[in-house]
């Protein structure tokens, strides 16, 4: 039997079918103890936990007998970020959390056929939290609905959930490599090369936007002291909040999208990735399913929806932002020359990275703004505006990216605009074109960490500013000695968040 997913926004009215079963699942799994491999915080410990953070949120007591360390060895903190397994390990554990959640439904005589929704913001007016998931109440007015967690503050940390879509954006589905480089260049649409790896530093295309952004703004922080984060906001309580896993088939939706707008785009052939880390002797994915039996799997077991048994009602190709095309004929291509380009080349991919400059220290984020001054070498600016210049007729300009390296602190809720060349004094929003990205720094708190487990090095985040700075190049204004970096937070960023970026860099990647 094929299941079919469908959009949460379309099935009918807030409580339709799929939702309702949907719920008296979520109500079936919660009332499971957390030693039970197919129980809610099981799951939820899958993804990560933090017990101390758990027992602070109300979702771990003394009373709680813990699982057996074969299966907490087995299954527990396994979620993969920062890796090029991020997309494929979590198609695994929405598939074996759906399998889990359809078993209950059955069980409670619900349908056979019954699949998860998706919930895509990116589609008009459907950009708010589905109302059954912000209702305290079952739909006949009585409490106690499984799909409601209080511990979700939204954007403003005032309890209005939704996802600010003038801050998401979809040009990851643009990347035409789906493994990157970890040397400053694009870090592709799936991520960077690494083994098994559950908090990467290098965060791929699709992770940091839209994913990383959605669980930060939804997540949100409580405003109330000791101002814990929101259920989304941390990888170590994600998995408990029932809107996670919607948000998850969207993102799991869209990669499907993007393996088939281009047919270019395509999955690694690569034996470490298509057998996963098990190929070097690492932990192998594996989930408890249904009846309590483990199911190990690797990423190319996860690559065909149909062998898988679902698929999506809605696999429009996506609005993108850089096209090669309009970017060469932008550059002095002729149309013809570009369309002809556009199909050899899609979006220049090559491995060729160099540094082209980076500000001189580390720079704290607090208040509504820091900023930073960039500086450019001369030589590898020149590279630069001679590939610009000379793409009408070599089809092979630059794609330019800026870096925030060793991104360390304390909130994983804080999410921040990052503008390039905006005019001093400049109000930003009066700059989009100017807007080099948006970043959420889902998972910084634990990159942070100094233990055995963590090395404290933070995260990395790589916003593409090719289109800036080919604007840049045609205002004739590339020739400078330095570029100047603002950081807008979405809010306020206090002093003790300690937030820092370790470095801010500028690379070139080039065939």
């Amino acid at each position: 039997m094929q299941y079919m997913r469908k959009n949460v926004w379309e099935l009918g009215d807030d409580w339709a079918a799929p939702i309702l079963w949907y719920a008296r699942g979520v109500a079936a799994m919660k009332s499971r103890a957390l030693a039970e491999p197919t129980s809610w915080r099981f799951y939820g410990a899958i993804h990560g936990i933090d017990r101390s953070l758990w027992k602070q949120l109300g979702y771990l007591s003394s009373s709680d007998p813990l699982p057996n360390s074969a299966n907490i060895k087995r299954f527990w903190q396994q979620c993969q970020h920062g890796s090029w397994y991020f997309l494929p390990w979590h198609r695994g554990y929405v598939l074996a959390f759906e399998a889990n959640i359809r078993d209950a439904v059955i069980k409670l005589g619900g349908p056979k056929d019954w699949a998860l929704p998706y919930w895509n913001y990116f589609k008009p007016k459907q950009f708010k939290l589905p109302p059954a998931f912000a209702s305290p109440d079952w739909p006949d007015g009585k409490g106690n609905n499984p799909l409601f967690v209080p511990q979700r503050y939204g954007p403003n940390s005032d309890g209005k959930v939704y996802v600010p879509v003038g801050q998401i954006n979809l040009d990851a589905m643009n990347d035409p490599d789906f493994t990157g480089v970890s040397s400053g260049g694009s870090p592709g649409f799936g991520g960077v090369d690494t083994g098994f790896e559950h908090g990467g530093t290098t965060h791929g295309g699709i992770e940091t936007q839209p994913h990383d952004w959605v669980h930060g703004l939804v997540g949100g922080e409580n405003p109330k002291p000791p101002h814990l984060p929101g259920l989304m906001s941390d990888p170590d309580t994600a998995g408990l909040d029932p809107i996670f896993w919607l948000h998850h088939a969207n993102i799991d939706r869209l990669w499907q999208v993007w393996r088939q707008n281009p047919p270019a785009h395509i999955d690694p052939t690569d034996a470490n990735w298509l057998k996963g880390p098990g190929n070097i002797g690492e932990r192998i994915f594996s989930m408890p399913m249904p009846g309590d039996v483990p199911w190990d799997y690797t990423p190319a077991a996860m690559a065909d929806l149909a062998k898988l048994d679902y698929n999506y009602d809605d696999l429009s190709p996506a609005e993108v932002g850089l096209v090669a095309s309009l970017r060469l004929e932008r550059l002095g291509a002729s149309a013809a020359a570009a369309n002809v380009t556009e199909g050899a080349m899609a979006m220049a991919s090559g491995k060729n990275v160099e540094l082209v400059g980076a500000n001189r220290k580390a720079l704290p984020i607090s208040g509504d703004e820091a900023s930073t001054s960039v500086q450019l070498d001369a030589g590898m600016r020149s590279k630069v505006s001679a590939s610009l210049t000379e793409a009408a007729t070599t089809g092979e300009p630059d794609r330019v990216f800026l870096n925030l390296e060793n991104v360390r602190g304390l909130s994983d809720a804080t999410a921040f605009h990052v503008y390039v060349a905006l005019p001093k004094g400049a109000d930003p929003a009066k700059y989009p074109e100017r807007l080099a990205g948006s970043i959420a720094l889902f998972g910084v708190r634990k990159a942070s960490l100094t233990d055995e487990e963590h090395a404290g090095k933070g995260l990395t985040f790589v916003l593409e500013i090719t289109k800036i700075v080919d604007a840049l190049h045609l205002d004739n204004a590339l020739d400078v000695s330095a570029l100047d970096v603002r950081i807008v937070p979405v809010k306020p960023v206090p002093k003790k968040a300690k937030i820092s970026i370790g470095r801010i860099s500028i690379f070139r990647q080039g065939v």
